[in-house]
């Protein structure tokens, strides 16, 4: 593999998250813009339908605007919530293990920032997470596998993965990426139901309408689908490196993920979209192919060329 440096990886991953946030509105808007096209073709008048689509959609950009912000409002809001009560993550206390927090604590005085909060999820298997969307909720989760099955320098890599994850603001980029998704999602099941429960008692105007819109909505959902499993991936990557900076012991954190990658399914992770926090997904099943179709639908890049990356440094 071609030596990638740190600050020239941590630079594409940035590069390439910000593309693909830019991306999500795009294709909403794009595929709106499709939609009102196709609805508003007048066979009678055919040179003006351009024209005339691009002045309807203008005049639907604010309304679509105002609905997607008070989607983003209600979601946004559930989703931090959801979080914990999904993976059954309880308070860690200082006096329960100091080992952590002292861990925890020099990493945080190296990074500069404040102390989040510890969780500890109650499950043999190795893994942990970053959560929390502003510096009251900020908490690393640590599985008591992870914890007891690690020495310090391999659970410290762990812990500054983590804690690059809060200082990048990840869990933000998740759900905005989740979110996106869900409105594509929604939007295809408001459509599908519509189709179902009408019946026949729409005309073939409004049938058409519907599979349009159908068909759009699907469109949107799996590109969308695909750009934020691309940005998870990316931020992973970032997250191995800011780790590694941090620490300035790659070879710790390769090691901790090696460890990891042999038992990391949590049990009472049952969500997919809360299983793209994890250092390493706990639900998806490991292949030993780097790239596949398939890959393209993971949360987390191949376990192994994140190890190979990390030995490079």
């Amino acid at each position: 593999m071609k030596y990638v440096g740190l600050q020239t990886q941590v630079w594409r991953n940035n590069t390439r998250s910000v593309v693909l946030l830019i991306m999500f509105p795009l294709v909403l808007f794009i595929l709106a813009y499709i939609f009102v096209y196709f609805t508003s073709y007048d066979p009678e008048y055919p040179d003006s339908n351009g024209p005339y689509a691009f002045h309807a959609f203008i005049r639907w950009v604010p309304w679509i605007t105002i609905g997607v912000l008070i989607w983003f409002l209600i979601a946004y809001s559930s989703h931090t919530s959801m979080i914990r009560k999904a993976t059954g993550a309880k308070p860690l206390e200082r006096k329960q293990n100091k080992r952590v927090y002292n861990l925890i604590e020099n990493l945080t005085i190296v990074a500069g920032m404040k102390m989040p909060k510890v969780n500890i999820i109650e499950d043999d298997s190795l893994n942990a997470y970053a959560s929390g969307i502003n510096e009251k909720t900020f908490t690393v989760t640590l599985s008591r596998g992870i914890i007891d099955k690690l020495n310090d320098d391999e659970l410290e890599g762990v812990i500054a993965h983590e804690l690059t994850h809060i200082r990048n603001r990840d869990v933000r980029l998740l759900i905005v990426s989740i979110i996106f998704v869900g409105i594509f999602a929604f939007l295809a099941q408001m459509f599908l139901r519509t189709m179902v429960f009408s019946g026949g008692s729409r005309n073939r105007k409004d049938g058409t309408v519907m599979v349009l819109g159908l068909i759009l909505a699907i469109i949107g959902y799996f590109i969308t689908m695909l750009f934020r499993f691309a940005l998870s991936r990316n931020r992973e990557y970032m997250a191995d490196a800011g780790g590694a900076q941090l620490t300035k012991k790659p070879e710790a954190l390769a090691s901790a993920l090696r460890k990891i990658s042999t038992d990391s399914r949590i049990e009472a992770v049952k969500r997919q979209d809360v299983s793209q926090l994890f250092i390493d997904n706990p639900q998806e099943k490991k292949k030993k192919k780097s790239f596949s179709f398939n890959s393209l639908f993971a949360t987390h890049p191949p376990i192994d060329k994140r190890i190979r990356l990390l030995e490079q440094f």
